[in-house]
C-alpha cells in the first residue's frame, strides 16, 4: 500500500533532479523512478516516467509538471558490447497503472507502447546514430526509426544525453506491414508480413533458422543465421516458419543461380531492388562496421501489397563513421560490404547478397545512378554538414552537462579510432572524415550510364535517355486500354500523375520538372512497371 501512494504522488508532480545541480535544459527531460530496485538486464521491472517538454524555444524545468508523458512503465537495460559502458541503454514499455500494455505519444512521435532509451558514450559526437536515422528517413526506400533527444535522470541521478528512439516493430507508423495473426497460416494471408534479422544471438533473440549459402568469400563454411523479429520466434506458427523460410531460400537460391539476372527468375521477383540500393548506400556512406552483418533488418511484404523482401529498417550506428579502430573501420578507404575479406575471422560475417549483386550490370547502374542524384541533393557534403551543425548546436549546452557526467572526452573509450579534447573536436573531425568518406566514394561507386538505363522487366519502354523536353513511353505487354503513369522526384515526391492510352507511345512535356534523375512507375490493369529517367539541358 505504501508503495502504491509513493507511485501516484510521483505520478501528480515532477521531482527536482539534484544529481549534479541539474535544474533545467533546452531539451525535454525524461525523468525515471525505480524506488531504489536496481535496472537489470532482463525482464523488465515496474517504474514509472514522466515527461516535460514545453516546446520549441522553451526551457525545461526538472521542478515542471511532466506534460508530455506521466505514467508507469517497465524498463530493462539492452544493448549487447555497450552493457560494459557505464552509461546503460535502456528499453522501455509503457504501462497501464493495472500493468496492460499502453500506447502513447512520446516527444512529438507516433503513438506506440515500446521505446528505447539510447544513450552515446563511445561515440562523443553524441550524434552517430541520429544523424544517421535523420539521413535515411530523407531517402524514402528505407525505413528508419525516428528519434528525438533528451536529458534523463534516474532515481535522482542524472544520466546525461539521451535519444528516445522508436524501436523497431510491425505498426502502421513503424514498419508498415500487414499484421500476421495466429491463425493466419494458409493462403494469402501466409504471405506476410515478415520482419527478419541478422544479429547477435543474444537477449530474447531466440532459435532462428540458417542460409543454405555461405558467406562470400567462405573462409570457415560459416552460416548466416535469421532471426524472427516479427512475429516472435515464441508467436510465430510452424506454418509461418515454414513459409518464410522457403522465401528466402528460394530467394537466395535465385541469387546465387546462373540466371540471377533474369527478371522473371532471378532475384529481381524476389526483391524490393530500390531498398537494398539505399540500404548499401547508407551503410557505405556511414562505413559501418556492423553494417550487414549485425543489427540488420529486413521484411517481406504480404503478396497483396507487393510480396517483395525490402531491405530494413537501419540499425545501430554508434560504430560507423569511422568510429571503430578494427578491421579498417576508421578508414575513409574501402567498402564495408567486404568484411569477410578484412577479417575473415569474425564471428559474424556479410551475407554472399551484396558481392552477387554488384555482380549485376543493372543493379550497379542503378546504385551508381541513385548515389549521383543523392549527391546532387540531400546526401551533399553542404547538406550533411548542415545537419551535424544543426545537432550539435542544439547539444551545445547539453553536450557539456554529459561530459561531466560521463568524462570521457580526450580519453580513449573502446573502440576508438580518433580521440578529440573537445566536444567540437569530435565534432569537426566526424565532418572531416564525412567529406573524405563521399570523395572517395564518387570516385569509387560504380559510375551511372544513362545510356543503359531500360525499362524494369521488358513492359514498356521509356526514351531517349537522357531527355530534354520529351520522353517518349510504349507500352510493351498491355492487358487494358490504358495506364496510370506517375513521376517521382529523387526525394521520392510524386510530381506527376496522369492516365494515358497504352496502344501507341506517348510522348510526355517533362520540361516543366527541372533537370535530374527522375523514377517512372506505370500501371496497366494487374501489370505494374518501373523504370528511370534522366533530364538534361
Amino acid at each position: 500500500m505504501q508503495r502504491a501512494q509513493l507511485l501516484i504522488g510521483f505520478l501528480l508532480v515532477g521531482i527536482p533532479a539534484l544529481s549534479q545541480n541539474f535544474t533545467s535544459s533546452n531539451l525535454p527531460i525524461v525523468i525515471i523512478n525505480t524506488f531504489g530496485t536496481a535496472i537489470p538486464d532482463e525482464p523488465k521491472i515496474p517504474a514509472t516516467m514522466g515527461i516535460i517538454n514545453r516546446g520549441a524555444g522553451l526551457r525545461n524545468q526538472t521542478t515542471d509538471t511532466f506534460n508530455d508523458y506521466n505514467g508507469r512503465i517497465g524498463i530493462e537495460i539492452r544493448g549487447s558490447s555497450s552493457q560494459s559502458f557505464p552509461k546503460k541503454q535502456y528499453g522501455i514499455e509503457l504501462k497501464t497503472d493495472g500493468g496492460a500494455d499502453r500506447s502513447a505519444s512520446l516527444l512529438g512521435m507516433p503513438p506506440e507502447e515500446d521505446w528505447v532509451l539510447f544513450g552515446p558514450y563511445n561515440d562523443k559526437s553524441l550524434m552517430r546514430d541520429v544523424l544517421t536515422y535523420l539521413l535515411t528517413r530523407s531517402l524514402h526506400h528505407v525505413y528508419a526509426p525516428r528519434a528525438r533527444y533528451c536529458e534523463v535522470v534516474i532515481n535522482n541521478e542524472y544520466q546525461g544525453v539521451y535519444a528516445m528512439i522508436e524501436k523497431i516493430k510491425r505498426d502502421d507508423n513503424r514498419v508498415d506491414i500487414a499484421r500476421l495473426e495466429p491463425s493466419d497460416n494458409a493462403g494469402v494471408e501466409l504471405t506476410g508480413g515478415y520482419i527478419l534479422k541478422i544479429d547477435k544471438t543474444e537477449g530474447d533473440s531466440g532459435p532462428g533458422f540458417n542460409s543454405r549459402i555461405s558467406p562470400f568469400p567462405n573462409p570457415r563454411l560459416q552460416t548466416i543465421t535469421y532471426q524472427y523479429e516479427y512475429p516472435a520466434f515464441d508467436e510465430i506458427t510452424n506454418a509461418q516458419k515454414t513459409y518464410i523460410q522457403n522465401f528466402i531460400h528460394a530467394f537466395e537460391e535465385a541469387l546465387a543461380g546462373p540466371n540471377f539476372t533474369d527478371r522473371q527468375t532471378g532475384y529481381y521477383r524476389y526483391l524490393d531492388v530500390d531498398s537494398f540500393v539505399d540500404y548499401l548506400i547508407v551503410n557505405e556512406l556511414t562505413r559501418n562496421i556492423d553494417g550487414y552483418r549485425i543489427s540488420t533488418f529486413l521484411y517481406k511484404q504480404k503478396d497483396t501489397d507487393g510480396g517483395k523482401l525490402v531491405m530494413g529498417p537501419v540499425w545501430d550506428f554508434n560504430l560507423a563513421f569511422g568510429n571503430v579502430d578494427y578491421c579498417s573501420g576508421g578508414n575513409i578507404a574501402g567498402f564495408a560490404y567486404d568484411f569477410n575479406s578484412i577479417c575473415s575471422n569474425d564471428g559474424w560475417l556479410v551475407p554472399f547478397w551484396w558481392h552477387r549483386l554488384l555482380q549485376d550490370h543493372s543493379f550497379r547502374n542503378r546504385l551508381g545512378g541513385r548515389w549521383e542524384s543523392l549527391r546532387a541533393g540531400v546526401l551533399s557534403t553542404d547538406r550533411i554538414h548542415a545537419r551535424i551543425d544543426s545537432i550539435s548546436t542544439l547539444l551545445n549546452e547539453s553536450q557539456q552537462r554529459n561530459f561531466q557526467r560521463w568524462p570521457v572526452l580526450g580519453r580513449y573509450v573502446w573502440p576508438n579510432f580518433y580521440v578529440g579534447p573537445t566536444y567540437q573536436s569530435e565534432v569537426n573531425w566526424l565532418k572531416n572524415w564525412i567529406s573524405m568518406r563521399v570523395t572517395w566514394l564518387d570516385n569509387n561507386f560504380p559510375k551511372f550510364d544513362p545510356t543503359a538505363v531500360t525499362e524494369s522487366n521488358g513492359a514498356f519502354h521509356i526514351f531517349p535517355n537522357p531527355v530534354r523536353e520529351k520522353l517518349w513511353l510504349q507500352w510493351g505487354e498491355a492487358n487494358a486500354e490504358s495506364a496510370e503513369i506517375r513521376i517521382y522526384n529523387v526525394r521520392g515526391s510524386l510530381v506527376r500523375d496522369m492516365q494515358i492510352v497504352v496502344d501507341q507511345p506517348v510522348a510526355l512535356d517533362i520540361r516543366d520538372l527541372g533537370p535530374g534523375f527522375y523514377y517512372i512507375q506505370a500501371r496497366s490493369g494487374g501489370l505494374t512497371a518501373s523504370g528511370k529517367f534522366i533530364i538534361q539541358y
